[in-house]
């Protein structure tokens, strides 16, 4: 899924988030989804590919292990998309906000 979610208003991206976990719970398969939301990728994945600008390889890879329901604001979530945040922006010799 390439950004399947990315032009949507903020309600029917979060619905739908929603509704990919339940039809991932229900059939087991794996799904592969890109992304440039951080919050998404940590709200979605067990495990998190971080690429480098072109050309894209791998940078490094992140293991997500939040239990389901993931809270967004949880003080855990959040120190997990600081560390992304720091891994993305590491390649362009900058710090993450």
């Amino acid at each position: 899924m390439d950004e399947p979610f990315g032009a949507l208003d903020a309600m029917t991206r979060e619905r739908l988030q929603d509704e990919l976990l339940e039809i991932w719970q229900r059939t087991g398969l794996t799904v592969l989804f890109v992304t440039h939301s951080i919050e998404e990728a940590i709200f979605l994945a067990d495990r998190v590919v971080v690429m480098s600008p072109s050309p894209g390889r791998i940078e490094s890879q992140m293991e997500i292990t939040l239990p389901r329901p993931r809270d967004v604001v949880a003080p855990d979530f959040n120190d997990i998309r600081r560390e992304l945040s720091l891994r993305l922006h590491s390649h362009h010799g900058r710090k993450a906000a």
